[in-house]
């Protein structure tokens, strides 16, 4: 580890705050309704982010600045990575839906999509509880105002309320339990944390009530029962660019804080938290399966269908430490990483095929709105279908191997209560299938309800077929993956 090189550790964000202002100012003179200026600086500026971080992934280095609040390591650098294409995606999925909705007209699409994506980064280098939270703040700030982008929606304005509102609520509860464990342990310094509660000197009831605080807030951020009445509702009002701004990459940004937070510095209290990541898994799979059933709109289906899988991706944290045996670890930590990653990937094309459905005057958000599309567009129609199956864990698809690699991780414990587990999710992913494999019967079986014509731009379609392509291809072959995150997560936990 290499310690207090703090402009080095700092370079992407300062790289991208500096970007994010410039793109502002560029935007001014912009007049095309498209910002096809303000669109290709972005797009630039997110794939040298990009470039540049996966250089720094493979050199395999710690480093620590800023007195060690801040960290770049390679698990840090390859989910910013992963991010920055995510949000690269994601604004070439959105850039016609938001054109046609007059959510361009400013320019603060791009220049809030950058400001979210620096909240990201600092919430995944943070290493430090104030440093973390700063990060959280930036992204649900810039989260709450692109949600309400479309001014003169009702729906859009009504979801940005609840939202704020409820973010609000569990900022106060994260930022409360951050307070007791620095009551307890006299630190916010991440590293100091956990060799305080190794040593056993904090008081132990003042140090559990304190992580029954901060799971809460990440439970929220997660989606997970009973934090979830949110996500519904502001996936459903949103315009959906800024619904896939939200459930894309900010997912790796709340996988990145929970190993920050609970494994990196409250590791020690793994048998408290592991409890409450169980119950949270159990509720999430549970309400999230069921209620999905019942759903006719497609972004209520796809909120609730995220709820069960953050549900599936908290099963992998419950296996890491058995009594004192940490020896799972790594193949736990490892199998959430994969899951959070792969399951970003498959939200991003799932929602890059509604966007590309949508016109001016249509949404494509219902599940009815797909009927029939294998004979508007086969392609299309095969990429949701990869999605939807994937989403299901069917076989040869990434989300299926995603899926394995955590209750493989489950089963490796022998503990009876984690078999348990492993088998309540198997039986949830299968009321699952139900309404995945639904939306499947619609594109392919019902006749076309829609019949003008998918319009839809030459990036958009490379983007999604790409997608699509590797959803199929890392389930063929997920082992580069597994095995770039295994040694992620190796560099933290020796």
């Amino acid at each position: 580890m290499i310690d207090n090189i703090s402009w080095v550790v700092a370079y992407p964000e300062i790289l991208l705050l500096v970007m994010a202002c410039v793109i502002a100012l560029v935007d001014l003179g912009v007049k095309t309704p498209l910002r096809g200026t303000t669109h290709a600086l972005t797009l630039m500026t997110l794939a040298t982010l990009a470039i540049l971080l996966a250089m720094y992934a493979n050199t395999g280095q710690t480093v620590t600045g800023f007195g060690g609040m801040v960290v770049t390591d390679p698990l840090g650098n390859w989910l910013k990575c992963f991010a920055s294409l995510a949000m690269m995606a994601t604004l070439v999925y959105g850039r016609s839906y938001s054109a046609q909705r007059d959510m361009l007209r400013g320019g603060e699409l791009f220049s809030l999509s950058l400001f979210s994506l620096l909240g990201i980064f600092v919430m995944i280098s943070g290493h430090n509880f104030l440093v973390i939270y700063l990060g959280l703040e930036m992204l649900t700030l810039s989260s709450y105002a692109l949600v309400a982008l479309r001014r003169d929606d009702a729906r859009a304005t009504e979801a940005a309320m609840k939202y704020f509102v409820l973010g609000a609520m569990a900022s106060g509860f994260m930022l409360y339990g951050m307070s007791m464990l620095y009551g307890a342990t006299g630190s916010l310094d991440l590293v100091k944390v956990f060799e305080g509660v190794g040593a056993g000197v904090a008081n132990k009831q003042v140090l559990v009530l304190g992580v029954v605080f901060l799971v809460a807030g990440l439970a929220f951020k997660l989606g997970a029962v009973p934090f979830h009445m949110w996500l519904p509702d502001v996936y459903h009002g949103a315009p959906t660019s800024a619904t896939l701004l939200i459930a894309g990459a900010p997912k790796l940004a709340a996988f990145a804080i929970v190993i920050r937070l609970l494994v990196e510095g409250l590791l020690p209290l793994s048998f408290d938290w592991q409890q409450m990541l169980a119950v949270l898994a159990v509720g999430s799979l549970l309400v999230g399966n069921l209620a999905a059933i019942a759903q006719t709109n497609l972004k209520r289906m796809l909120a609730f269908s995220t709820i069960s899988q953050m549900g599936f991706l908290l099963l992998a944290f419950v296996a890491g430490k058995v009594g004192d045996d940490s020896s799972n670890l790594g193949n736990a930590y490892s199998a959430a990483m994969f899951y959070a990653i792969t399951y970003v990937l498959t939200t991003l094309a799932t929602f890059g095929v509604m966007l590309i459905l949508a016109r001016r005057d249509f949404e494509s958000e219902h599940i009815a709105d797909f009927a029939g599309l294998n004979q508007r567009s086969p392609v299309l129609a095969g990429v949701m279908a990869i999605c939807m199956f994937s989403l299901a864990g069917i076989p040869p698809l990434v989300g299926f191997y995603a899926k394995l690699a955590v209750l493989q991780a489950l089963l490796a414990s022998s503990q009876p209560v984690y078999v348990g587990l492993a088998v309540f999710a198997v039986m949830m992913s299968l009321v699952g299938a139900f309404y995945y494999l639904r939306v499947v019967k619609v594109m392919y079986f019902d006749a076309p309800v829609q019949t003008a014509p998918i319009e839809a731009t030459p990036d958009a379609r490379a983007v999604l077929y790409v997608n699509g392509l590797l959803v199929l291809v890392l389930g063929l072959v997920p082992g580069g993956l597994m095995t770039l995150c295994g040694q992620a997560i190796g560099h933290l936990i020796p």
